[in-house]
């Protein structure tokens, strides 16, 4: 006896679920955690750049930025290919051909605005590893009184590090309207949406977890090596009171 066909099972639910999106692993976990924390590092110690009640919060948080910089060197240095440095420069040496195209293109049509996108995002990048470097330096003369123009200094690089930030989430947010795409997500998750291999063979999760560890570590050390730790309970005391810092300072 034969069956008649089943001509609804197209419309079953089972049928019409749709299917997962294909996505492909792009960064590995120690540069995602590298990033967040750094940008965590950075965003504490501009909160606490005022006020002798957070001065040794605001070091510590200064000395992790150095250290988190040092990391990201020798791994792009001597990590895997698709988190080298040699990325990031090749961009950025691609900047004057790019510059050039914009006047020899017919049009705004023929123009490469992805790669000028991505140029853009790779000088925001270099320009915030670099300015690490006299930002700490300036920030560790000042802390040991080496003058009082380091304190200028710092302040300059901290605000000119702020405008930095501030220009490359701006990039990403608008590239996240113009694609309609959060731009931000392949940080957090490390995948892209689309078919293909995977630019990320080995994530590296242990790695991540021992920078974490690293940092906390620091963290926690410095706390004990100071009597008050790195926020004293006056302070606290202050936060919850509604008191300022500048009767602290006064």
């Amino acid at each position: 006896m034969h069956t008649a066909p089943d001509f609804n099972a197209s419309t079953r639910p089972e049928a019409t679920r749709a299917l997962p999106v294909p996505t492909r692993l792009v960064i590995d976990a120690p540069t995602r955690m590298f990033h967040w924390l750094f940008a965590l590092s950075f965003v504490g110690a501009y909160i606490t750049a005022d006020g002798e009640r957070w001065r040794l919060l605001h070091v510590t948080l200064g000395y992790t930025l150095a250290g988190l910089l040092a990391f990201r060197v020798l791994y792009g240095l001597f990590g895997p290919r698709q988190a080298g440095l040699g990325q990031l420069w090749r961009k950025l040496t691609g900047a004057p051909a790019w510059l050039r195209s914009l006047t020899a293109a017919p049009g705004w049509a023929a123009i490469n605005w992805r790669q000028g996108q991505n140029l853009l995002m790779a000088l925001a990048v270099f320009a915030l590893l670099v300015m690490v470097v006299p930002l700490t330096l300036s920030g560790y003369g000042t802390w040991n009184d080496w003058g009082d123009w380091l304190e200028d200094v710092h302040e300059f690089f901290g605000e000119a590090f702020l405008a930095v930030v501030l220009g490359h989430i701006a990039l990403i947010a608008g590239l996240s309207l113009l694609r309609r795409k959060n731009q931000a997500m392949p940080m957090i998750t490390g995948r892209v949406e689309g078919p293909g291999p995977s630019l990320v063979k080995h994530n590296r999760v242990w790695l991540a977890v021992v920078l974490l560890a690293a940092v906390l570590a620091f963290g926690a050390w410095q706390w004990q090596q100071s009597p008050k730790g790195l926020v004293s309970a006056q302070t606290w005391n202050g936060l919850l009171s509604g008191q300022s810092d500048h009767d602290d300072d006064d």
